[in-house]
C-alpha cells in the first residue's frame, strides 16, 4: 500500500517559507519519525514524498530524507523551470535515484497558460528522457492548460494532484468536471484521490466528497486514479486515518483488483517505485 502525496517540512530550513503561523494546525517540523506511527496503524508500507517549497534546496533535503527513511519511495522535487539553467538543476537532481519527478507550484502562478510556454519544450524533452513525472498542482480553473499539456506531450506521464482543487464549499461543479473529463481522455493523465478536504470547508461527510471521488473515478477510472494522504496538510481538516478509512468506503464497490490498484498499485508503476 502506497500513499501517493506527503510532505515533511522544517520550520527553521530557510526556504521553509510555508505554513505560515495562521494555520496552527500544521505550523511546526513534520518529520519523518511523525509519519512512520500513522503509517503503521494504516497498513501503509510506502509513500511518495513532494515538495512543499519552491526551491531546489529543498528538494535536496527531502532526497537526503529519502535516502535516509526506507518507507519513502520516491520524491517529487522542483526546478525553477524560468531559470536560464533549469536544464541543469534538472539533470542534477535527476542524477539521484530517488528523484521520480517535478511540481512547478502552478497554483500560485496567475499568468494563464504559464506551463504552455513554449520555451519550457527542452524542459519535458528532459523529464521525458529521464524517465521522470509531471505533477500538476493547480487549481480548478487552470486543469485544462494541463489537459493541453497532455496532449502536447504524450510520452510524459501526468498525474493531477488533489483530484484539481474543486471548488466544493462553492459548489461549482461543471466547469470542474468538464474540464476533469477533457483531461482524462489523454492516456497520459493520471490523478491523486487526495486533498479534497481541504477544500470543503467545514463538511468533510461522505455526502460532500463522495460526488467529486466519483466523478474522479468515472473519469480517470481504476488504473489511473491514486490515493494520497496530503499529509500533514491533511490536518488542517482532519486526521491521516479518517481520511483513508473515508476514500476506503467512497471507494466499496470496487473489487480487490481495484482497490489495490488504487491504493498502491497504480502509484507503484505511476513513479516507477523499486527502480532506485
Amino acid at each position: 500500500m502506497i500513499d501517493a502525496h506527503q510532505h515533511f517540512w522544517a520550520l527553521a530550513n530557510p526556504f521553509t517559507a510555508w505554513p505560515t503561523p495562521d494555520l496552527a494546525a500544521i505550523h511546526r517540523d513534520f518529520a519523518p519519525d511523525d509519519l512512520r506511527p500513522l503509517l503503521a496503524q494504516a497498513g501503509v508500507t510506502g509513500t511518495i514524498l513532494v515538495q512543499a517549497a519552491p526551491d531546489v534546496d529543498e528538494t535536496r533535503f527531502l532526497l537526503g530524507l529519502a535516502d535516509a527513511h526506507d518507507f519513502v519511495k520516491g520524491v517529487v522535487g522542483w526546478i525553477d523551470f524560468e531559470a536560464v539553467d533549469a536544464l541543469d538543476q534538472l539533470r542534477q537532481l535527476a542524477s539521484n535515484p530517488w528523484l521520480k519527478g517535478l511540481r512547478p507550484m502552478i497554483q500560485s502562478i496567475e499568468e494563464p497558460g504559464w506551463v504552455l510556454r513554449s520555451e519550457f519544450d527542452p524542459i519535458f524533452q528532459e523529464m521525458i528522457a529521464q524517465g521522470l513525472r509531471f505533477d500538476a498542482l493547480v487549481r480548478a480553473h487552470q486543469i485544462g492548460d494541463i489537459a493541453s499539456l497532455a496532449g502536447r506531450y504524450p510520452a510524459l506521464p501526468i498525474v493531477l494532484d488533489h483530484g484539481g482543487k474543486p471548488d466544493i464549499v462553492g459548489e461549482a461543479v461543471a466547469g470542474w468536471a468538464a474540464d476533469i473529463g477533457r483531461l482524462a481522455r489523454h492516456a497520459n493523465a493520471h490523478c491523486k484521490l487526495s486533498g479534497l478536504w481541504t477544500e470543503a470547508g467545514d463538511d468533510i461527510s461522505p455526502q460532500a466528497i463522495g460526488p467529486y471521488a466519483d466523478h474522479l473515478l468515472a473519469a480517470f477510472g481504476v488504473q489511473r486514479l491514486m490515493w494520497g494522504s496530503d499529509w500533514p496538510v491533511v490536518e488542517l481538516a482532519g486526521r491521516y486515518g479518517d481520511w483513508l478509512a473515508q476514500a476506503r468506503r467512497l471507494l466499496a464497490g470496487l473489487d480487490e483488483a481495484g482497490l489495490a490498484a488504487v491504493f498502491g498499485g497504480n502509484a507503484t508503476r505511476f513513479y516507477r517505485v523499486g527502480d532506485e
